[in-house]
């Protein structure tokens, strides 16, 4: 399984305010950029839609590599949404906490890894399961050690 561990988000207290250019950077072949700005935008909005019900949560293992969900990246999980087919969810099974992708497959639900070595969860005793919420957007840091740094700078 993989582990999780909870951190807590809370209200935002501030906004995050950060320019948000009206073209789209290519990922392909450069072009000349545009430094036309389109608005500032508060990064709050995208990932905690429900602030009062969203938490961030840091993953341990490799399970889900192919959801590009990778140990170390940190994960805001919406407790408000529900989990339906095919969503990325925390959950709880026999008393661990795991990271999997909720799937329905031929009226049977599963929790599905997204790495062909770990085995796929069948969901047999839905009150075995507790769904802690939705995953709804990773944070995959590039530079590292840095995300690790803050984490362990705010003990």
């Amino acid at each position: 399984m993989t582990t999780i561990e909870l951190i807590e988000v809370g209200e935002p207290t501030t906004t995050l305010w950060l320019p948000l250019f009206a073209s789209l950077v290519p990922a392909g072949f450069p072009s000349p950029a545009s430094d036309e700005l389109e608005e500032l935008f508060d990064l709050n909005r995208i990932l905690f839609r429900h602030p009062e019900a969203t938490y961030l949560v840091r993953v341990a293992g490799e399970s889900m590599q192919g959801a590009e969900i990778h140990a170390g990246d940190l994960l805001a999980v919406d407790k408000h949404l529900l989990a339906d087919h095919n969503h990325i969810v925390v959950a709880v099974v026999e008393g661990e906490c795991t990271v999997k992708r909720l799937v329905c497959r031929a009226g049977i639900w599963w929790l599905q890894a997204e790495n062909p070595a770990y085995p796929d969860y069948e969901i047999t005793d839905p009150d075995s399961l507790r769904i802690w919420g939705v995953v709804t957007h990773v944070v995959h840091e590039l530079i590292p050690g840095k995300l690790t740094a803050l984490l362990r700078s705010r003990d």
